[in-house]
């Protein structure tokens, strides 16, 4: 029973920081790794793949720049305070009893929330100086998540 109630808490954990994640850097697509075999990269590397993914993917011009950057330094925030929350999970998941699993999982999801309604505003701020175009982007990005395609021209 409790091998079971663990496998279920760390698969809902994983569940959550993957959700978090995706969520809280504007749904977007998250680019291929040259990574060595079986090595995991960080939530704060795959941000900066995203962040650069996102910035070609909505073309972000030099009149942006200023605004993008505030957009891109919220996302290496929050990437960097969800890998040391998951970090300090996974450092005591095979000691923590059952009431610390649980505040160690609110934690994280408390993390998240914060880190969207940090993202939001910045993120909003240079949505509000996009072209047409970029907003039709950018909206397609955080519609399809991972799953975004290039539309048809």
């Amino acid at each position: 029973m409790n091998q079971q109630l663990f496998k279920l808490n760390y698969s809902s954990a994983r569940t959550v920081m993957a959700a978090a994640l995706v969520a809280a850097i504007g749904f977007t697509a998250i680019p291929s790794f040259a990574m060595a075999a079986g090595a995991k990269p960080t939530e704060v590397e795959r941000v900066e793949l995203r962040i650069k993914s996102m910035h070609t993917k909505l073309k972000i011009t030099p009149e942006e720049e200023a605004k993008w950057s505030v957009v891109s330094d919220v996302m290496r925030e929050n990437a960097k305070k969800m890998d040391a929350l998951t970090q300090a999970r996974m450092d005591h998941v095979k000691t923590m009893n059952a009431v610390e699993d649980l505040k160690s999982y609110g934690e994280i999801v408390d993390a998240h929330a914060e880190a969207i309604r940090k993202f939001a505003p910045a993120f909003e701020n240079l949505y509000a100086s996009m072209t047409d175009a970029q907003k039709l982007e950018a909206d397609e990005l955080f519609r399809q998540g991972a799953n975004h395609k290039p539309r048809q021209k």
